[in-house]
């Protein structure tokens, strides 16, 4: 008895483990970020399932996770020649991002794969349309042109090229080496135009200051003499007025004097002119006339 129960627990035990394994085995959980494509007797059951749990008959079904995220992958480095036939070596990213599961399990074996042999073939083929100089100056439109045409083709694939970035350009040595001597003859000339611009900007700035200098002492010089002028203007004018005032005062007292005044004074100028020894009396007609006008007024 002891014999059969330790017998059914041993079946009891495998029966359980064989529950769990099935059990593990049909239940996955599947995260947002992924789909699974389930194959039934392989056949494709339908859309992808998922996000969530997803529940699969075990030894029936056979699940396939696929990455719904972008996701870059670097080309490594490849030798190209150019149009003008010089070698150069380019490696670049490519970001792509898968838009239909199924398709990228059902039509490639490894889209990866797949895409970056793709992707050198494509870059040989572009780069071998355009000279070197083009290469080295128009990465954007090298990007463009890739992105294109790696999207063409794994657009069957339900995968999406959403971009190209061209990472590093090695172009030949004697290219480097005249690139490198057109570099520095380029610093060489904008230095030159450099300071070039900054003594003329220097000598424009000095024969500026020297215009307004000149300018301002011309103005300085011009309201001076303006003011000098102005000046003797109003002197002259007021030496003018006090002439005419002493002038009217001198005929307003003239108005005044009678004829004795006049002959008193003169008198006394000819009394001041005879006090000297050597003076001589010298008398005018006038003097006469005068005198007897005056004699006869005093005898009247």
């Amino acid at each position: 008895m002891d014999a059969l129960g330790g017998s059914l627990f041993c079946v009891f035990g495998f029966v359980l483990i064989a529950i769990v394994i099935l059990l593990f085995n049909a239940i996955r959980i599947v995260p947002e970020y992924q789909r699974l494509v389930v194959f039934r007797l392989g056949r494709v059951m339908g859309k992808p399932q998922g996000p969530g749990i997803v529940f699969l008959i075990p030894g029936v079904d056979r699940p396939v996770r696929v990455d719904l995220r972008e996701q870059v992958r670097e080309v490594p480095q490849q030798t190209s020649i150019t149009k003008d036939n010089a070698p150069i070596s380019i490696d670049f990213l490519w970001y792509f991002k898968v838009l239909e599961p199924s398709q990228s399990v059902l039509q490639v074996t490894n889209f990866e794969s797949a895409a970056a042999g793709i992707a050198a073939t494509t870059l040989r083929a572009v780069i071998g349309g355009i000279p070197l100089d083009d290469v080295l100056s128009q990465r954007e439109h090298i990007n463009n042109m890739l992105r294109t045409r790696l999207d063409e083709v794994t657009e069957r694939w339900g995968v999406k090229v959403t971009n190209v970035e061209i990472r590093e350009i090695i172009p030949p040595r004697d290219v480097q080496d005249a690139m490198n001597r057109q570099m520095s003859a380029e610093r060489i000339r904008r230095a030159v135009v450099t300071e070039s611009t900054g003594t003329r900007e220097a000598a424009v700035n000095v024969a500026e200051g020297e215009k307004q200098a000149a300018i301002l002492r011309a103005e300085g010089q011009k309201q001076s003499a303006i003011l000098e002028a102005e000046g003797q203007q109003q002197a002259q004018e007021l030496k003018a007025q006090g002439f005419a005032k002493a002038l009217d005062a001198i005929f307003n007292s003239a108005k005044s004097v009678d004829q004795k005044t006049m002959t008193l004074q003169y008198f006394e100028t000819l009394k001041s002119i005879g006090s000297s020894p050597s003076t001589k009396y010298i008398f005018p007609m006038e003097f006469t006339s005068m005198l007897d006008n005056f004699l006869g007024k005093e005898k009247g």
